[in-house]
């Protein structure tokens, strides 16, 4: 009996032996796997999630790219109160220590098994930084193993201010803020060197659960933890009564939670797919990148409320999108540069200012007139406005109208181009030649037009703006500014420079230019769109500066434009129904570029104010003769109505009037005065209003035509 006794004990034994051996082995084999993975001291570099900055071109911030809103500060920046606070909760021997305080975890084992639970923390902060910074979050027994073995390296290659500097700016603080600045930022609106013992308390307190002890989530958890931390900081010395008094009577004021909101938010999506392609996801995101744009903040402030407050709103069913939509697009002609993007307004992606085809109407013909005049037309040159016919490839016969549908006998081009005539535009292209006109059109930005297939831009609707696909509110911008610049086409551009989270550029962007235009074609044609302005379809958008610019409406109201330029800046605005099959009818009346020209107007009269009135610059080969109005040619004493009219020398007329020639009446009017006394005193009736195109305001007729041109 003795002996089974024995026999069974050493049973016993021998599989406590074993299960010890299996164990020990298991913790060998561990904690040999963590030390073959133990890191080098030079692998140990902290590399945390950084916010990426867009700012405008006055340094603004727009917009913060982050996966985790992350701003960090060098330890010099962190007030002493804040340090001594987080070390007084999370830490108090951490100036002591080497990584791990067996003291603490000796401590924390009796009170969990005396209060059987996890009750007590034993991570040191740098214990913490290395589990934050390099290692998972579970509670595997490998992980805390790899988790000391990272503590030691840590501390081996950093000083203890470093490892603070490190935790500081790693910590999570609740509500998408990491770090102590975003913290401090998130939830007092003031930068970390700012701080008070107080709110330094508090940021301290949110460490250990921020869910729990933010402020925001609850008041009176947020003054508890505080009082904890206050009190700790107390026993330890590290405050006076004094302050410990004032800083637990402080009351806590919160900046309030704001939502991660984006100024200019069309702008930054448009920028964000440029930086996306070039630099990935995770520097975007992730990499502290610093973007510099050319937006102008104040003047995207201008353009969004003028575009905005008006245009009427409707509601469509199913959508939370208003309609009408609409776009403005504003770039300084010199350089290229966007200083302003509104896409739309809504919430949505869709940016129209350069993702919307939209058909332009007659916003379309300067192309038309630009070629003409560049091969030898003028804006004296007579075009007959009267019925015509083209016959079609289809067999179909086509007869462009007017928009008033009416026919007004022969005019020049300067006429035909402030009243918007459509009869003279698509005679001038099919003398000039479509396919000229598109080169033309394509050298000065617009990339939309289609040249090939069944379906396509090689035909006379061009005139009138009927295109296969349609043109882009930026396009239209890039190219009118081709005007405005003396013939220069600048590649647009939205980003100005590149940084990385350290201040090293990575990229510096300068505009890329070309010559599409003769300095003496650019300025006739703005001088001819400075009349649409002045006397013409686009009264409504006069700033009461030099400015030039057209008007454009399609026929079925469904698209209505403005683009125009001063010397500075070139405006391209767009109204349009997202649902191209609706027109622009509001309250039984039909908006048309008028409207356009009127916001163009209210964006550029508060952008420029304050800014030198600048007049465009007049090239040398440009010069001045008067001309009949009626034939274009040299006037004479004996044409009714005369005007000073702009050539490009060699193009000016060489003729005198053919169709006004002597008069007998005027020898009796020479030798014995007016025939008619009473019609010389009295003021002179103005002349017939002009045609009503449709470009102008449906509550305003079109004023009476005075030809006195300045130079």
């Amino acid at each position: 009996m003795a002996k089974i006794q024995i026999t069974f004990k050493r049973a016993i034994l021998g599989f406590f032996i074993l299960i010890f051996s299996i164990a020990f082995g298991a913790v060998v084999g561990i904690v040999a796997g963590a030390l073959a993975t133990a890191p080098d001291l030079d692998d140990i570099e902290f590399d945390p999630s950084l916010t990426t900055y867009i700012y405008d071109r006055n340094g603004e911030v727009i917009a913060k790219l982050y996966k985790e809103n992350r701003i960090p500060v060098s330890i010099d920046e962190i007030p002493d109160d804040l340090q001594k606070a987080v070390i007084a909760i999370e830490d108090d021997h951490f100036y002591e220590h080497h990584g791990i305080n067996f003291l603490s975890i000796a401590r924390a084992i009796y009170v969990d098994l005396k209060e059987g639970r996890k009750a007590q923390g034993a991570s040191t902060i740098t214990m913490q930084l290395a589990r934050n910074a390099f290692l998972s979050l579970d509670k595997s027994f490998s992980r805390k193993i790899k988790e000391v073995i990272w503590t030691i390296q840590i501390e081996r290659k950093f000083t203890k201010d470093e490892i603070l500097e490190r935790y500081l700016n790693e910590i999570y603080m609740g509500h998408g803020a990491y770090g102590v600045e975003a913290a401090a930022q998130t939830y007092f609106g003031k930068h970390v060197s700012d701080l008070t013992l107080a709110e330094s308390a508090l940021l301290a307190g949110i460490i250990q659960i921020p869910g729990v002890h933010s402020p925001y989530i609850d008041m009176d958890a947020a003054y508890r933890r505080r009082a904890v931390v206050l009190n700790r900081m107390l026993e330890l010395n590290m405050i006076t009564r004094e302050e410990y008094e004032q800083a637990r009577a402080e009351e806590i004021k919160l900046a309030g939670l704001k939502p991660r909101e984006t100024k200019a938010p069309y702008f930054v999506d448009y920028i964000l797919k440029d930086l996306l392609a070039k630099y990935g996801e995770e520097q975007v995101y992730a990499g502290g990148l610093k973007v510099y744009t050319t937006l102008d903040l104040e003047m995207q402030e201008k353009a969004e409320k003028a575009l905005l407050s008006n245009l009427p709103k409707k509601e469509v069913e199913g959508s939370d999108i208003l309609q009408p939509q609409g776009a403005i697009v504003s770039i300084d002609p010199r350089t290229g540069e966007i200083k302003a993007m509104v896409g739309g307004r809504g919430n949505d992606k869709f940016n129209r200012a350069v993702q919307a085809k939209r058909q332009p109407g007659s916003a379309m013909k300067p192309f038309i007139y630009t070629a003409a005049i560049d091969r030898g037309f003028t804006p004296a040159t007579i075009i007959e406005d009267a019925p015509v016919e083209y016959h079609l490839p289809n067999g179909e016969v086509w007869k462009p109208t007017n928009y008033d549908k009416e026919f007004h006998g022969p005019m020049t081009l300067r006429e035909a181009v402030e009243d918007s005539i459509n009869v003279v535009a698509v005679k001038v292209l099919d003398q000039v030649g479509v396919r000229t006109v598109v080169e033309y059109a394509k050298k000065m930005g617009i990339t939309t037009l289609v040249e090939h297939g069944a379906k396509n831009d090689l035909n006379l609707a061009l005139a009138l703006g009927g295109l296969t696909q349609g043109v882009t509110p930026l396009e239209m911008a890039s190219a009118y500014g081709v005007l405005a610049n003396q013939g220069i086409y600048v590649e647009p551009i939205a980003i100005l420079r590149v940084e990385d989270s350290e201040g090293h550029v990575l990229e510096e962007r300068t505009p890329k230019r070309r010559i599409v235009l003769s300095e003496a074609t650019a300025y006739v044609v703005t001088d001819m769109l400075r009349g649409v302005i002045e006397r013409g379809t686009g009264k409504a958008a006069n700033i009461g500066r030099p400015a030039a610019g057209k008007t454009g409406t399609t026929d079925d109201f469904t698209n209505a434009w403005f683009i125009g330029y001063t010397p500075d800046l070139v405006t391209a605005v767009y109204i349009g129904n997202d649902k191209q099959s609706e027109p622009l009818i509001f309250d039984g009346v039909k908006w048309g570029s008028w409207r356009a020209a009127y916001i163009w107007g209210q964006y550029m009269s508060s952008a420029l104010a304050g800014t030198p009135i600048k007049n465009f610059e007049r090239p040398d080969n440009v010069q001045n003769a008067t001309i009949c109005v009626d034939s274009g040619q040299l006037a004479t004493e004996y044409c009714p109505e005369v005007r000073t009219e702009i050539f490009i020398s060699g193009t000016e007329p060489k003729e005198y009037c053919t169709q006004h020639g002597f008069q007998p009446s005027q020898i009796w009017d020479f030798f014995f005065g007016s025939s008619n006394k009473q019609e010389e005193t009295q003021e002179p009736e103005p002349p017939a209003e002009g045609p009503q195109t449709g470009e102008g305001s449906p509550q305003e007729a079109p004023s009476p035509k005075f030809w006195l041109f300045g130079n």
